[in-house]
C-alpha cells in the first residue's frame, strides 16, 4: 500500500454513535497525513461484517470486539479467509486482559480502547496501512500483566466453557466423550494456570478476563 491513493474501509460496529464517530474521524481526521479513506459500507453485526468483508475486501476494517450474531474473533478469522490484505483494527471497550490477548494472537493490526482519545487511533491508521501492527499503550499495559501466565489449551477452553454453564464433570465428560478423571485432572490444570482455589473463583475469572465463548458456554 502506498500514499496518494484512496483506501476502502467497512466499519463494524453494534452502536450507531461509535459508526459515527468512527467514519468521521476516518474521513475528515488530520491525524491521517492526507490519506483518502472511503467507507464502503457501515455494519451493526458480525454476520453483516463477514459479509461486508466478502463482498468489498476493504483495505481496512474497523471492527468492535463484542458484536451480536458474531464476535470479533471469529469476523477477525474470517476477514483473513477472505481478504487477507485488510488491514483489521479493534477498537473495542473490553478491559479483559484474557480476550485482549485473544485478539492479538488472532492478528489483529491494531487494537485500540474506546475509553482513550480517538486522535491516537487515527494517527496510527496511516502506518497501519503501510504495515505495522499498533496496540494501544493501555491494552500494552494489561498484557505485560498476563505475558508470564501459561495460556489455556483448546481442550481445556472447551471444559471451562462447560464449567461456567453450570455443568458437572460428569455432564462434560459425556459431552467431549472423555472420561470424568481427564475432566478433573483439566480442572485442576486450568486453577493452578489462573492462580484460583475453587471452582467459584475459576468461573469468576474466567467471566472477568474474557476467556470464556459467550455461545460455547451454552453449549
Amino acid at each position: 500500500m502506498t500514499f496518494g491513493r484512496r483506501f476502502s474501509a467497512v466499519v463494524a460496529d453494534d452502536h450507531a454513535i461509535i459508526r459515527q464517530a468512527l467514519t468521521s474521524a476516518l474521513g475528515e481526521s488530520d491525524e491521517l497525513e492526507g490519506l483518502e479513506i472511503m467507507i464502503c459500507e457501515e455494519v451493526e453485526n458480525g454476520i453483516e461484517a463477514i459479509g461486508a468483508i466478502r463482498k468489498h475486501r476493504p483495505d481496512l476494517l474497523m471492527l468492535d470486539v463484542s458484536m451480536p450474531h458474531a464476535g470479533g474473533t471469529e469476523v477477525l478469522l474470517e476477514a483473513r479467509r477472505w481478504s487477507p490484505e485488510t488491514k483489521v483494527v479493534v477498537f473495542t471497550g473490553i478491559a479483559a486482559s484474557g480476550k485482549i490477548a485473544e485478539i492479538v494472537d488472532a492478528g489483529a493490526d491494531g487494537v485500540f480502547c474506546k475509553s482513550d482519545d480517538l486522535a491516537e487511533l487515527t494517527r496510527a491508521i496511516p502506518r497501519i496501512l503501510q504495515g505495522a501492527r499498533i496496540i494501544c499503550a493501555r491494552y500494552l499495559a494489561e498484557l505485560e500483566k498476563v505475558a508470564d501466565r501459561s495460556p489455556l489449551t483448546d481442550r481445556e477452553r472447551q471444559v471451562l466453557n462447560l464449567v461456567v454453564a453450570g455443568r458437572t464433570n460428569r455432564e462434560i465428560a459425556e459431552t467431549l466423550g472423555i472420561s470424568a478423571k481427564t475432566v478433573d485432572r483439566h480442572r485442576t490444570n486450568m486453577m493452578a494456570k489462573t492462580g484460583v482455589h475453587s471452582g467459584t473463583e475459576l468461573v469468576a475469572f474466567a467471566l472477568r478476563e474474557g476467556l470464556i465463548d459467550p455461545m460455547g458456554s451454552q453449549a
